[in-house]
């Protein structure tokens, strides 16, 4: 099967991305709702995708080969805001944070950011086993796992809509 442009810039963002879901290639992919995502997952990269006992989104094998990269287990490739997050969130051994206490730290970056894309970051950053949530009477987060142990990549913005 032979992919167009728009398509192989798709699943480079979603072998990126994984594990992920409709909402984050929604944003990614400037598309109007998940519906949409489904049907072009489902129309144009149907092979290439699976979603896990999760239902989070995730490549398979043949997506990394029709795109000739070599997947590395220790980079995380993450959106600008969850590389920011990654930056700033407490330790995996340090007092949990709040997400207004994110929220903050993200903004000293001089990253505008909202309480629901940080909420919404922490949570796929937590889908893909890097971030905890330490259950307060307010969900707090940290990391999960040494910073040593990832490198992170910030994806650049998403792609103009063509």
């Amino acid at each position: 099967m032979t992919l167009s442009e728009e398509a192989r810039s798709r699943l480079a963002d979603l072998v990126a991305l994984q594990p992920t879901k409709n909402a984050e290639l929604q944003e990614r992919w400037e598309m109007d709702n998940g519906s949409e995502v489904h049907q072009y997952l489902e129309s144009e990269l149907k092979e290439y995708y699976y979603r896990d006992e999760d239902s989070l989104i995730r490549a398979t094998p043949a997506a990394a080969e029709e795109l000739d990269i070599e997947t590395d287990d220790d980079v995380v490739r993450v959106p600008e805001l969850q590389a920011r997050i990654l930056a700033v969130l407490a330790g995996p051994d340090a007092e949990p944070q709040s997400v207004v206490s994110v929220l903050h730290n993200v903004q000293e970056t001089g990253l505008d950011a909202d309480p629901d894309a940080v909420r919404s970051g922490l949570r796929s950053l937590e889908d893909r086993g890097l971030v905890a949530v330490v259950q307060r009477t307010v969900p707090t987060f940290r990391l999960a796992v040494e910073r040593e142990t990832f490198t992170v990549e910030p994806l650049g913005e998403p792609a103009e809509a063509a």
